[in-house]
């Protein structure tokens, strides 16, 4: 009868562990929607990471990433800018 109890207690605490798996956000990724994809030709069921949310998640970091590089580029444009000036400058009173 004790083997009896821990096998049902194993599998209550097996069962509500795959219950909390479909809360979590599976934070998709190129790779882990092209392994899903993979598994759901081969296999037949795949992972919860598709090309709709692999773009959801990874847009707002790409967005956040161009923003800076453009800073970035306005700041050296800026700073070529400024060096041109000079040297304009320097030729003008020579």
């Amino acid at each position: 009868m004790h083997h009896r109890s821990l096998l049902i207690a194993t599998l209550l605490i097996t069962a509500t562990q795959f219950s909390y798996a479909g809360v979590i956000n599976p934070d998709c990724t190129v790779s882990k929607a092209a392994k899903s994809t993979a598994m759901k030709a081969t296999v037949g069921v795949g992972g919860r990471c598709d090309a709709k949310e692999t773009v959801k998640d990874q847009t707002p970091d790409a967005v956040k990433n161009g923003v800076s590089d453009v800073k970035q580029t306005k700041s050296n444009v800026q700073s070529v800018g400024h060096n041109v000036s000079n040297t304009v400058d320097v030729i003008k009173n020579n």
